[in-house]
């Protein structure tokens, strides 16, 4: 009987050693402000550097022959335009699709032009949603991009959710401008 009892208490130990050891939650990471770290969703191969990244928007004739120099495309009139959303969607409208299709061209044209695709969305919404959001426009722009012949490899997205406005205020004209995917040449 003693010895049914030792072996129901080593059993009960390890049983609690095991439950205790496997159920240690770690401490949840500190959540950063979305305005402070971008959720990237798609980047370059690992190892490649990310210096050089231009963070300026491309419109028309911003790509210069200086922008270009060394990339053999001599002097380039980009016409890389944003497209916009309706509220709440990340589905491209049939002029989005035209504007694209316009995109395609100036891309494919330039072989060696890498672009970075950025979701952005309205104020309306929490951040992480936003987040997303922002993620499934900049992919949706990508796939539609990578369908009209431009090869994916060029095309990185990032999600900057509601953080990087075009236009402030809270009325429907800002509201329909921050909904876009914008265009940056790396």
């Amino acid at each position: 009987m003693k010895k049914l009892s030792i072996v129901h208490l080593t059993l009960f130990l390890a049983l609690a050693v095991l439950l205790v050891s496997g159920c240690a939650k770690k401490p949840a990471p500190t959540p950063t402000a979305a305005s402070e770290t971008p959720v990237v969703v798609s980047e370059r191969p690992v190892g490649q550097d990310v210096r050089g990244i231009d963070e300026r928007p491309v419109t028309e004739g911003q790509i210069s022959e200086q922008d270009t120099a060394g990339l053999g495309m001599g002097q380039a009139s980009a016409d890389l335009q944003p497209i916009f959303f309706e509220f709440d969607q990340y589905t491209l409208s049939p002029q989005a699709r035209q504007t694209l299709a316009d995109n395609a061209a100036f891309l494919r044209s330039r072989s060696t032009v890498n672009v970075l695709i950025e979701g952005h969305c309205d104020e309306r919404g929490s951040d992480e949603y936003n987040l997303a959001l922002g993620e499934r426009r900049a992919r949706a722009t990508r796939d539609y991009l990578a369908s009209l012949g431009v090869a994916p490899e060029r095309l990185s997205i990032i999600s900057y959710g509601e953080e990087r406005p075009l236009e402030q205020g809270s009325n429907e004209a800002a509201y329909a401008k921050n909904r876009r995917a914008e265009f940056r040449i790396r």
